[in-house]
């Protein structure tokens, strides 16, 4: 459950902290016990086994296809699966575009909508066969990605993307150009999927951060350091949409001001930047302008303006995009 709300003499509405904990693992103990407890004992070493037997079936499985041949089998799994096993996601999603796009026809949202379904499908199948692209140049059209290169030698960077084409690539144009980011890393839900998503990760050169609260401090390390920290300001957090703003007020919830607060804290320059699928499996990196965040008399004065100008950065791109934007099944809510 979120924490409550608490009002800012700023006007704009804050919560406390997250704080990732990890699920315990039940024991014999919990077995013996009934009840709740011994159901949760099943779910952990039965239940949830078989979907984790599953998940890495089908992730080394994939890894047996052709590159293209991958991505192409998620984009039929996604259109045939989305509408008819994700019922509360379609219908966010289609909610979603009717809010921002009122100016297409209902045939040009239709479109919309299973393009995005190919985009989701292909995301899942192709985190088998991602770190492949490090030994296929030719397959990321890379623009401007000196600017963040050339930041990098004047001090600390925080290095935004969006949820945009395959951002799984952006580890990999950064080792191109010589930078090691760090990340903020949350496992997904199922031991596998977390296994699976932390060794691929790792393999495509990413360093971990903890997750959540326990997270801030080695990210300030990171960039006091001179270092990169890679974020993302676009999210879905419980079926809902923190960012881009999409016309709401800025909020003190979330990466946009997460990573405001980091680069005041650190003097860290942000460097915007998102990727587009191109054809199948092959895409286009762009770097945007770096961002240096106008200077402050006084600590957080400027929190409500920086966040915007931010948000006015990020959201352009993602609605310009929305059939491969990941987070377009997530409903909009208004403060």
């Amino acid at each position: 459950m979120s924490a409550p709300k608490e009002p800012t003499r700023d006007g704009i509405a804050k919560r406390k902290a997250w704080i990732f904990r990890r699920a315990e693992r039940p024991g014999l103990a919990d077995l013996m016990a009934g009840g709740e407890r011994r159901a949760a004992f099943t779910r952990y070493w039965i239940s949830d086994n078989i979907w984790n037997g599953l998940h890495l079936l089908g992730h080394f499985g994939l890894k047996l296809l052709p590159m293209d041949a991958c991505s192409n089998f998620g984009a039929r799994l996604g259109v045939f699966a989305i509408p008819r096993f994700h019922k509360a996601a379609e219908k966010r999603a289609r909610a979603t575009i009717a809010k921002l796009c009122p100016h297409l026809s209902s045939a040009e949202q239709e479109a919309l909508f299973l393009e995005n379904c190919r985009t989701q499908g292909r995301l899942m199948t192709e985190f088998s066969v991602i770190n492949r692209l490090a030994n296929h140049p030719e397959r990321i059209e890379v623009h401007n990605i000196e600017w963040v290169a050339d930041a990098a030698k004047r001090g600390p960077v925080i290095f935004v993307g969006m949820h945009l084409g395959n951002w799984e690539i952006g580890p990999i144009v950064l080792k191109r150009a010589g930078l090691v980011p760090y990340v903020n890393y949350t496992p997904p839900p199922g031991r596998a999927k977390a296994w699976i998503s932390e060794r691929v990760r790792r393999k495509n050169g990413l360093n971990f951060l903890p997750p959540g609260l326990e997270g801030i401090r080695p990210a300030v390390r990171v960039l006091k350091s001179g270092g990169i920290v890679s974020a993302f300001c676009d999210e879905g957090v419980g079926g809902k949409i923190r960012g881009p703003l999409f016309g709401r007020k800025p909020h003190l919830e979330g990466n946009l001001a997460m990573t405001i607060r980091l680069a005041r804290m650190t003097g860290a320059t942000i460097c915007p930047w998102y990727n587009l699928r191109k054809d199948g499996f092959t895409f286009v990196c762009q770097a945007l302008p770096p961002i240096t965040l106008p200077p402050e008399a006084k600590n957080g004065e400027r929190i409500i303006e920086d966040i915007a100008l931010l948000n006015s950065v990020i959201e352009p791109m993602i609605r310009a995009h929305l059939d491969q934007w990941f987070f377009l099944d997530n409903a909009i809510v208004a403060d």
